[in-house]
């Protein structure tokens, strides 16, 4: 029985393999989820793509101008617990 609640406890782990604890996980999940939302709300642009590590964004996708690149990173660096962002994004 105790091998396999730790089987089973391994195995729960597995999706956040490389992260230092579950809840540093669920708090970029929540960033990912303000920045998505804020870029929206405000670009209205739901084609960026967003993913967070270690709290660090990383923008992705592409985009018509590069004042739009500008403003999804900055509005990315305003959000609540984002240390740093990567973006990516390209110009079409």
């Amino acid at each position: 029985m105790v091998a396999f609640v730790l089987a089973f406890s391994v195995a729960a782990c597995a999706p956040i393999s490389g992260r230092e604890t579950p809840g540093e996980y669920i708090d970029d999940a929540a960033i990912t989820t303000k920045v998505k939302a804020a870029i929206i709300n405000e670009l209205g642009m739901k084609e960026i793509s967003v993913e967070t590590m270690q709290n660090v964004v990383q923008l992705s996708g592409f985009v018509d101008s590069a004042q739009i690149k500008a403003r999804a990173g900055e509005i990315a660096r305003g959000v609540s617990g984002v240390n740093s962002v990567r973006n990516n994004l390209v110009l079409r």
